[in-house]
């Protein structure tokens, strides 16, 4: 996902602000949803992915309107989470690596989230894409 940081994401001293990286990574996560042909929060799902884990080592700053790109791939997926990994880059420039889980859950009214199976209808349309360089 190719993206440009727009004036209100920076800080005091010019460059974007360490929160909005996990945006980023979340705008990527979605677009990557939507690129699988479904969506991460349908309206009346039954299911949710909030989440459970999210980090992020920052190698180098952006700042206002730098063209930059997010790039998303799934790590690992289990029965009952997802695992992201994440590298922000700017010609060719490693500016940030970050992780994110997300675990599925059944969502009811009145009731705690529980954590459930992610139905096949959406594992079967990830895989798991190995990093560059590993086979």
């Amino acid at each position: 996902m190719r993206r440009r940081v727009q004036f209100y994401e920076t800080d005091a001293a010019g460059i974007v602000h360490f929160s909005c990286f996990y945006r980023y990574m979340e705008e990527a996560e979605h677009a990557l949803w939507r690129e699988a042909g479904l969506s991460i929060a349908p309206p009346g799902a039954e299911i949710g992915f909030p989440r459970v884990a999210a980090s992020f080592d920052f190698h180098r700053p952006l700042q206002f309107d730098d063209e930059f790109e997010v790039h998303i791939r799934i790590e690992e997926i289990t029965a009952k989470t997802i695992r992201y990994s994440t590298a922000i880059t700017m010609n060719d420039t490693h500016i940030a690596t970050g992780r994110l889980t997300v675990a599925c859950v059944r969502k009811r009214q009145g009731e705690p989230l529980k954590a459930t199976e992610i139905p096949s209808t959406i594992s079967e349309r990830f895989e798991v894409v190995e990093p560059e360089g590993h086979s």
